[in-house]
């Protein structure tokens, strides 16, 4: 019973990562394949001298990724919460700027699967920090923070369910 209810779950991931615009899909998928290192994020996702320039700096950026996991505080301790939401916060913006998260849901999708279940208490905050920053233009930042809900922003309880689904490259030859 147990695996028919993970089967479940992974299925309502997919669905919601298939509720994603196709560039918030592509941003995920070459961001989880910076981050795990899966294939040669340059050679898939590259299409230009820019978005080479931007995969290198992501790829930068995703290096702290197993010390900011490990910096994830506990319960409510109030030690590390500066110096983890800062990074994470830093992290987020540098991902918001490039506009090809439109919205919180897909922010959180991303997030969960770079850190995992134990960092979803703090995304909400993150995301607020991050769009709220005046590195993200005005327009941008309205949008962002409209679009988390008052449930996510307010929520008493996450699950600590690790994610089951973790998107990737497909190509048409693949298919």
């Amino acid at each position: 019973m147990e695996t028919t209810g993970n089967y479940s779950l992974t299925i309502a991931e997919m669905r919601e990562f298939a509720s994603f615009a196709p560039a918030e899909q592509r941003f995920i998928r070459r961001s989880l394949d910076v981050a795990l290192c899966r294939n040669d994020a340059f050679r898939r996702w590259a299409r230009d001298a820019d978005e080479n320039r931007d995969i290198r700096r992501q790829h930068l950026a995703y290096r702290g990724l197993e010390n900011l996991r490990d910096a994830i505080p506990f319960g409510g301790e109030i030690e590390g919460v500066e110096s983890f939401l800062g990074r994470l916060i830093a992290l987020a913006a540098r991902d918001l700027a490039q506009e090809r998260l439109t919205c919180f849901s897909a922010f959180r999708f991303l997030y969960e699967r770079l850190l995992g279940a134990e960092a979803r208490p703090w995304l909400p905050a993150a995301f607020c920090g991050a769009a709220a920053l005046p590195q993200i233009r005005p327009a941008w930042r309205r949008e962002l923070l409209q679009s988390i809900s008052e449930t996510a922003a307010t929520a008493p309880g996450w699950s600590s369910r690790e994610p089951g689904f973790f998107p990737e490259f497909i190509a048409l030859e693949e298919v």
